[in-house]
């Protein structure tokens, strides 16, 4: 098992090595120049999701894949970016005039206007990037490029902005140029995130406390359902919105109450008549996900995986019937880990992005793993991937046609 870990991070140092590289030839050839590389790492959330912009508690922990961008200042006030991973060129000044029309491009541009806002001092300057956090897959793609090019800026120009900052001009960079009201957890887990830990943090006052990740005797896999569902950012807006609704109905005989991490259930039913059917489930969910990652990090504590494993189905369960956030394939899969002995699965991230790519993060138990490897999903559950595969496959080929769609 040593040896197979160790062929694992020797094949993810490769891979890194293979696109530094590939970032680094096409610089040169756009800018015939070198500039510096800048990296931000992506973030998995354990559990606690859409608790953040509800002044909740989250759990998530940086990853080992991510972004990286080689960036160089050009003496002008344009921005010359290049997309290795959409093969896409974009050009663009620093004034909000001058927003740029691609989706990928906003993300870059709006850290330059949300560092400018807090009078930062930024030139021109050319950049091309890649990464290989997956895409729309829940594992915060966009939070890994905003912090890479916060953070990079931030040394180029010897601004001195600290963490804190860098996440909330991520976080900006999401609400006032990319059109998703996103709360801090994405920027703060790629800006915080730490080798071998994960962090809960508190939403509403940012404190924060790491947690040593080893789960002994399991194994955290991110299973790709391999299915793409286009999703607007409106209804993740429209979603905040219901817990916001929410929270003013409850107000109303409770002014202390803030947040929905200030309301409990009772207070909830109490205004179940004056709030939609569609709100109050919302609400349902986003008050017991705050209380399961409470009960999740009290259990890591002390060892307790099946608490841990019980408490992610419970997720699963609310984000799919109470928020409405996760997808027929997901369910699919959800149910078989559990008829599979799997010890907790639930849809990974928050459900939404530009393409959603169905992830499920589940624990193995070790002993599984060990026979198999990575290959337990396919070896110790051939059946139920079968299953799986039929069922995507029922669902994608033309019955008339039999051409894939």
């Amino acid at each position: 098992m040593g040896n197979f870990f160790l062929f694992i991070q020797l094949f993810t140092l490769i891979k890194l090595s293979i696109m530094q590289q590939k970032i680094r030839t096409k610089f040169k050839e756009l800018f015939n120049t070198e500039g510096s590389l800048y990296t931000s790492p992506g973030r998995i959330n354990l559990i606690g999701e859409h608790t953040d912009y509800n002044g909740g508690f989250v759990f998530p922990g940086a990853v080992d894949k991510g972004m990286i961008a080689e960036i160089k200042p050009n003496g002008t006030g344009k921005v010359r970016a290049f997309s290795i991973d959409l093969n896409d060129y974009a050009e663009f000044g620093l004034t909000e005039e001058d927003a740029p029309s691609a989706s990928w491009a906003r993300y870059i541009f709006g850290v330059c206007r949300e560092i400018i806002k807090r009078g930062g001092n930024i030139q021109g300057f050319d950049t091309v990037f890649a990464g290989d956090v997956p895409l729309g897959a829940g594992m915060s793609s966009s939070a890994a490029l905003e912090s890479t090019y916060a953070f990079a800026l931030n040394d180029l120009f010897s601004l001195n902005i600290d963490k804190f900052e860098l996440a909330k001009i991520g976080q900006a960079t999401e609400h006032n140029y990319c059109g998703v009201n996103c709360g801090i957890m994405d920027q703060f887990a790629s800006v915080f995130g730490k080798a071998g830990s994960l962090i809960r943090l508190d939403c509403r006052s940012l404190e924060y406390k790491y947690y040593p990740f080893n789960p002994v005797g399991y194994k955290l896999v991110l299973l790709d359902s391999v299915v793409k569902h286009e999703l607007a950012s409106s209804a993740y807006n429209k979603r905040r919105k219901s817990c916001e609704n929410v929270v003013a109905a409850i107000r109303r005989n409770h002014p202390k109450v803030e947040f929905l991490r200030d309301a409990t259930m009772e207070m909830l039913n109490e205004v179940k008549a004056d709030v939609s059917a569609e709100d109050y489930m919302r609400a349902e969910y986003v008050i017991e996900e705050i209380q399961r990652v409470l009960d999740v990090c009290a259990a890591l504590e002390k060892g307790d995986y099946e608490t841990v494993g019980e408490k992610m189905y419970g997720t699963h369960q609310g984000m799919s019937k109470l928020y409405e956030v996760s997808c027929e394939e997901l369910d699919f899969l959800n149910d078989i880990a559990k008829e599979c002995g799997v010890t907790g699965s639930r849809v990974m991230g928050g459900g939404f992005g530009g393409l959603l790519w169905g992830s499920a993060g589940i624990t193995v138990p070790w002993e599984c793993y060990q026979q198999y490897g990575d290959t337990i999903l396919l070896s110790e559950h051939y059946d139920a991937m079968k299953r799986y595969i039929s069922y995507i496959l029922d669902k994608t080929i033309d019955p008339k046609t039999n051409i894939l769609l």
